[in-house]
């Protein structure tokens, strides 16, 4: 039988069809316009891919440049199906909203207060919970997105086009133009290297992560905002709410040390430039466009006095008032914008390091200040409502963007910190022996140099250059937020947190670097240290680690200025690699759950920054349930999440999908809050918890069994692309911590990625079969009946098994079975993909079980048909993929082994494109 590509269903490849008119909520109306073009564009360039286009074609004989040009095009048409799908979802929110009013919108400020309404929730609780509302998405710079920059820009075009092509209102002439337009930028990501051809570098990754704040960030994120207001004046009207600006973005780019050398204290430095800048230009369009519309006169309304006065204040500080005035004479509104407009160009010009002869902005607060009067202004003239759609919108980008764009976190490990002590210790104490680490006198000496004033005199030379450099990164802090803005920076984030001396240790480098705020550098550290706690180890230490750490005084004095909160990171990937799927979920939320209640007890409340990736291996579920399965109590308000890579374009790449997902997010946070206590004191948990305890036990034996067998190494790296995978270029970061060749050492990222590629994706359901037939076998009958209550009512029990379900769905034992035959030891081979095919029958056998479906996620129909509308082309790139490594692995000829590469690479990102993630 002829190898063949399968694209799209056979009514959309029919060429005869002819493009509608997209008027439906569906997306096959898109994906036909969509299919159309990429054909169009296949015939132009390479008329052979028309029949992979239409799932006829006979590859097998194919050369691998034309192989890869054929993955490309698959490649391609996984990117317009996102995009259809997308825009599918969007039209099908807005008719929901058209029908039955915003209300019944799942994940919408509406919905959430609508029912608090009418629970009885009062007034001042929802006052309450505004005041002490933190939401921070932080994108980080793990190296998970396959698609440049370039592609992304042009991919958002399409989907504008797309979007365009929905109206009715245009004449054919028209719609030609546009359905051109449409050809011709998917003909450009045609013609457009998607492969990253040299590796990523910091710079790029900072670029890659401002793209989306200049395309849709900026200007929607405010208007999430203005829901709330809107949907709190709807429910609650006879009060008054003040919406601080709760939702803001932070980021790893550019300041996650932890394992890449090529962050540097000097790339951080230019990073925060960029992101001030960034900021910075978008605000001077959204002051210019004020100017432009402005153009208010006396002759038609009055001048409030008050705002005269702060007129002729902005005119005096300008330094050239007259001639601001004479050039709009009368038009007060258009003299202040121009001075607010010359300050800010100041600010720019500083920022770049050139100097300017009219006043700036010190920071956020007085650009802040100043539209606040222009509002004013505006409302005591009597129009209020330009106050509100105009100058409100501008003034609240500049709350939640700030001079910063993002707060930047820092990150590095607790291996060099502790390096870097340890350094400090021989500076001072004559090049002798420091204390063993976690030992009293350790310790000691923490406390001892923490307690001490600090010396300004001394100095990072004679330091190793990787001390002098953490120290230079800790500096930073004080000299950027003093220079740019003091919210430039979120936290120091401690990666491989193991005990209390390393939390010290961080605070007492920050002492060193000079960033406390009092002289003696003994009294208060502005930058919150976070300590990340990451394996099931760590987890289950870090209640004890925190209870100790929040009676250290400098760390209470600490946290009291930093607003009262203790944050804490726990890491979903590397608790999974370590422990598998149900262990790892029921670690986090008994990590959280100990956690939660350790700070009530010691006064000082605990907030949880989520270390989550795409695939639901690393912690990436639908966001709403995700939070929902939350402990009660456990997040009062303040949610921190890692966004990865691909999860970043999927959200934010447009507009409408952007708007959507900030506020499903901000909304599940102030659900879970509002709810948190009720279920706290209703629910009776510890019938519950001793299943999820013995589950959880059961099937992390048997994953750790699979990890620990002869040969799991040699079969991980010969049955998957896992070296291939760093060919990507797709990051800047090494795949592994300290070149070491272990799983231990092997970052979370690449094991999910390469178990994803080969079909195996053991990472998110592997032990779990176990882990019930143990419980079943113990418990019996009555075991049976426990377990599908938790399926009913436990909302993390649910959440694993639903999320475990759609991972069988991905898993293909056929093709797993191609891969391992590239293991060359036939023992290793058998004997390991034995162990995986059992239990996969298993654990598909044990789901089914429980949740009385007959066949898997038979619950979520629109995942199983965007899945299978995408398994057949899946499906033969992954058989194309096994063939590639064998051949790139036994390929001499190097300008042979440079051709298979590329298709290698391509049939890399195919599938990843198809999944909708890597690691």
């Amino acid at each position: 039988m002829p190898a063949t590509l399968h694209a799209v269903p056979a009514a959309v490849a029919d060429s005869t069809f002819a493009p509608p008119v997209i008027t439906g909520t569906s997306s096959k109306e898109a994906l036909d316009i969509l299919f159309h073009a990429l054909l169009d564009v296949a015939r132009r360039h390479e008329p052979e891919l028309e029949a992979v286009l239409h799932g006829t074609a006979d590859i097998s004989n194919f050369t691998p440049q034309m192989l890869a040009r054929a993955l490309q095009v698959q490649g391609i048409w996984f990117q317009l199906l996102s995009i259809a799908e997308q825009n599918a979802a969007m039209r099908r929110r807005r008719h929901v909203e058209r029908d039955s009013g915003r209300e019944a919108l799942r994940g919408s400020f509406a919905k959430v207060l609508a029912e608090a309404a009418q629970s009885g929730i009062k007034a001042p609780q929802i006052h309450a919970l505004l005041k002490d509302l933190r939401i921070r998405p932080t994108i980080t710079a793990h190296p998970t997105e396959g698609k440049r920059v370039t592609v992304l820009e042009k991919l958002r075009r399409i989907y504008l086009v797309l979007r365009e092509l929905e109206l009715p209102r245009w004449t054919e002439r028209e719609r030609n133009g546009l359905m051109n337009d449409l050809r011709d930028q998917i003909e450009l990501v045609w013609m457009t290297g998607e492969l990253h051809l040299e590796k990523a570098t910091v710079e790029r990754e900072v670029a890659w992560g401002l793209h989306f704040f200049d395309e849709t960030l900026f200007e929607m994120l405010p208007e999430v905002m203005y829901s709330l207001e809107e949907s709190l004046a709807q429910y609650y009207p006879d009060e008054t709410f003040e919406v601080p600006p709760f939702f803001q973005f932070g980021s790893w780019i550019g300041g996650d040390r932890d394992g890449n050398p090529y962050v540097t204290a000097s790339v951080t430095r230019e990073t925060l430039k960029r992101n001030a800048l960034a900021s910075l230009r978008r605000y001077r369009d959204g002051i210019t466009h004020l100017g432009r519309v402005l153009s208010l006169t006396e002759r038609s309304l009055p001048v409030p006095e008050s705002f005269r006065k702060e007129l002729a204040l902005l005119l005096d500080e300008s330094g050239d008032g007259k001639a601001i005035a004479h050039r709009n004479p009368g038009e007060a509104f258009r003299q202040y914008l121009t001075c607010v407009l010359r300050k800010l160009e100041a600010t720019i010009q500083r920022n770049k390091g050139q100097r300017s002869a009219g006043p700036d902005y010190p920071s956020a607060d007085g650009l802040i200040n100043d539209l606040r009067v222009l509002e004013q202004g505006l409302t005591d003239s009597k129009c209020p409502s330009l106050a509100v759609d105009l100058v409100r919108p501008v003034r609240r980008m500049v709350e939640i963007f700030r001079f910063s764009t993002v707060r930047l976190d820092l990150r590095e490990n607790s291996t060099r910190t502790t390096n870097t002590l340890q350094a400090l210790w021989k500076q001072r104490n004559g090049d002798r022996t420091p204390p063993e680490l976690n030992t009293p006198a350790w310790r000691e000496w923490l406390l001892t140099e923490l307690a001490r004033p600090r010396d300004p005199e001394r100095s990072f030379e004679g330091l190793p250059d990787d001390a002098r450099e953490t120290l230079d990164t800790f500096a930073l802090v004080g000299e950027m937020r003093e220079q740019l803005d003091r919210e430039a920076f979120g936290a120091f984030i401690l990666s491989m947190t193991r005990s209390v001396d390393d939390v010290l240790g961080a605070y007492l480098l920050a002492k060193e670097a000079g960033i406390f705020l009092d002289s003696t550098g003994t009294e208060i550290c502005p930058l919150p240290i976070v300590p990340l706690f990451e394996t099931i180890d760590d987890l289950r230490a870090a209640p004890a680690i925190m209870k100790e750490l929040l009676a250290v005084p400098v760390v209470r004095r600490s946290t009291r200025w930093q607003g009262g909160v203790q944050e804490v990171m726990i890491g979903y990937s590397d608790s999974n690699k370590d422990g598998g799927f149900v262990a790892s979920n029921w670690e986090l939320y008994k990590a959280q759950a100990r956690l939660t209640a350790l700070g009530k007890h010691a006064g000082v409340p605990i907030a949880f920054f989520h270390g989550r990736g795409g695939s639901v291996s690393r912690g990436g579920v639908p966001t709403q349930r995700g939070i929902a399965a939350q402990p009660p109590g456990s997040i009062n308000g303040r949610f921190r999440i890692t966004e990865q890579g691909e999860v970043v374009s999927f959200k934010y790449a447009n507009r409408g999908t952007a708007a959507y997902q900030m506020e499903l997010l901000a909304s599940s946070v102030f659900e879970h809050a509002l709810q948190s206590e009720r279920e706290a004191s209703t629910q009776s948990r510890s019938e519950y918890d001793d299943a999820m305890e013995a589950l959880s036990g059961a099937s992390r034996a048997a994953y750790v069994n699979l990890l620990q067998a002869d040969g799991l190494v040699d079969y991980f790296q010969s049955a998957s692309p896992l070296d291939e995978i760093a060919l990507l270029n797709i990051g800047s970061r090494p795949a592994r911590r300290f070149g070491a060749r272990s799983l231990s050492d092997l970052r979370a990222i690449p094991w999910v990625f390469a178990w994803s590629q080969n079909r195996h994706v053991i990472t998110g359901w592997y032990g779990v079969g176990s882990g019930l037939k143990s419980f079943l076998d113990v418990r019996g009958e009555q075991g049976e009946e426990l377990l599908r209550r938790l399926f009913r009512d436990c909302k993390v029990f649910r959440l694993v098994l639903d999320e475990v379900e759609k991972t069988l769905l991905m898993v293909d034992l056929d093709i797993a079975r191609d891969y391992a035959k590239l293991v060359a030891d036939p023992e290793i081979r058998t004997r390991i993909f034995g162990m995986i095919e059992a239990e996969y029958a298993l654990t598909k056998e044990m789901v089914l079980r429980i949740s009385g479906d007959d066949e898997l996620a038979a619950r979520f129909p629109q995942f199983r048909e965007r899945l299978t509308g995408r398994l057949p082309t899946i499906n033969q790139v992954s058989r194309e993929q096994v063939e590639l490594l064998r051949r790139f692995r036994s390929e001499e000829d190097d300008d042979k082994r440079e051709a298979v590469k590329s298709a290698l690479l391509l049939s890399i990102n195919c599938i990843a494109v198809g999944f909708g993630a890597t690691g």
